[in-house]
């Protein structure tokens, strides 16, 4: 029998009860009653704490630290705040309205900058997911045969009309995935295509109505457009960089040196938030539920559950499993703030002109991410933590990227401003 709307957020509610009852019932949150970090110094200097969010499945880790409780157990509360748009987040976040915020990797090194909005010292205490966004095209260029990167050039080669793409914040990660693609074929986004920028929630509307050609985003959206038989993937996230950082955990410079034990309290709780949703199909499906209410992402079950269970369609009749779909936790690999991926975002920000001279890459990197709150704050949660801030990457055009040099690399693609 199909459920309507109503109906799927009440058994949402009753799933998220029932499986708030079995994690307290089976001992999953240890000590759910008595916090672990919030004795003596120790304590949360603020225990109640505002985390901004969007409307994406990758907010989840977020919002189940908070609905099953693990926040409890570290002594504070997280209240997750709904957010229209990114750049709301952000000024939302530099103004302190909000006090942490689940947030685009790009736009906190923007604001650290001064490139994407008011300068702002600013801080990513963790990353919250790897892989799980998609680029979408229309259904009527898939018509004409654009179904990928190659398909999709030759077309822009030969119908020269103004071709335009959206994606979601000016330097957040959507940007330079849908860049990125781009340019691997060819293309250059900026003086090929008119490029705008729209909230993930109103990307599956405004391509209904005609005002892009494709669009980069996180799901559900994604998968929506397919649903909605408007859009069709052309290619996933992953598949231009194998678990890529997408989703942070940022705050300001100001409230992580405020505030340290807070930080690393609600670190603590996501990480095991994380390691929930990951840790099996059951815990997959009831985080599905759950932030497919209206009070999160406000959109179908259905829509949540197949890709990230890594059930894929593409809108055109072929369906796979994959097997780098998003991942919150995957043994505390997703987590760890790695210098080298800051330090990517940066080499992108220069390749396309946000910023105009080479940054002081790996300085900015070491303010920006805060290593050592997050090791601190893993050590309390129990989980494990990488040995090298750095990690190597080889990219959809084959280019390798580990961040030792990253001047050379910025400078080094073909397509560029």
């Amino acid at each position: 029998m199909k459920m309507n709307e109503s109906q799927q957020r009440r058994l949402g509610r009753r799933t998220v009860l029932k499986a708030g009852a079995a994690v307290a019932a089976t001992g999953m949150v240890p000590g759910l009653q008595s916090a672990v970090w919030a004795q003596g110094s120790d304590k949360p200097e603020k225990e109640e704490v505002r985390i901004g969010f969007i409307p994406l499945t990758d907010c989840a880790s977020v919002v189940m630290a908070s609905v099953l409780g693990f926040d409890k157990k570290y002594g504070i509360k997280i209240v997750p705040t709904k957010e229209a748009s990114w750049a709301g987040v952000r000024d939302k976040l530099v103004n302190g309205e909000l006090d942490m915020a689940h947030v685009l990797y790009g736009l906190v090194y923007g604001v650290h900058l001064g490139v994407s909005g008011p300068k702002k010292d600013m801080a990513v205490l963790m990353n919250l997911n790897h892989n799980g966004q998609a680029i979408t095209l229309s259904k009527k260029l898939s018509d004409k045969g654009a179904v990928d990167g190659g398909s999709l050039a030759k077309l822009m080669n030969t119908d020269k009309r103004e071709y335009t793409f959206a994606q979601t914040f000016p330097t957040g990660t959507h940007a330079m995935w849908l860049y990125y693609w781009l340019a691997t074929y060819g293309v250059n986004p900026f003086q090929q295509a008119k490029v705008i920028t729209v909230p993930p929630p109103q990307m599956v509307a405004n391509m209904r109505v005609g005002n892009m050609d494709g669009f980069c985003v996180g799901e559900p959206w994604g998968h929506r457009a397919i649903m909605d038989g408007i859009g069709i993937t052309a290619v996933t996230t992953q598949d231009i960089w194998k678990d890529h950082p997408e989703k942070t955990l940022g705050t300001t410079a100001e409230f992580a040196k405020k505030y340290p034990n807070t930080c690393r309290a609600v670190i603590a709780a996501i990480l095991e938030a994380g390691k929930w949703i990951d840790a099996g199909l059951q815990n997959k499906l009831k985080m599905a539920e759950t932030v497919a209410d209206k009070a999160y992402v406000n959109t179908s079950v259905d829509a949540i559950n197949q890709r990230i269970l890594g059930r894929y369609q593409n809108g055109l009749g072929k369906t796979w499993d994959d097997p780098n779909h998003m991942k919150f936790f995957n043994d505390g690999s997703v987590n760890f703030p790695y210098l080298s991926d800051g330090m990517w975002f940066l080499t992108q920000h220069k390749r396309w002109g946000l910023i105009k001279s080479h940054p002081d890459y790996l300085g900015v990197a070491r303010q920006v991410n805060q290593i050592e709150l997050y090791r601190q704050a893993a050590t309390l949660a129990k989980v494990s933590v990488p040995k090298d801030a750095m990690r190597s990457v080889k990219m959809i055009d084959g280019t390798v990227w580990d961040g030792k040099d990253p001047a050379k690399y910025a400078d080094g693609f073909k397509v560029k401003a």
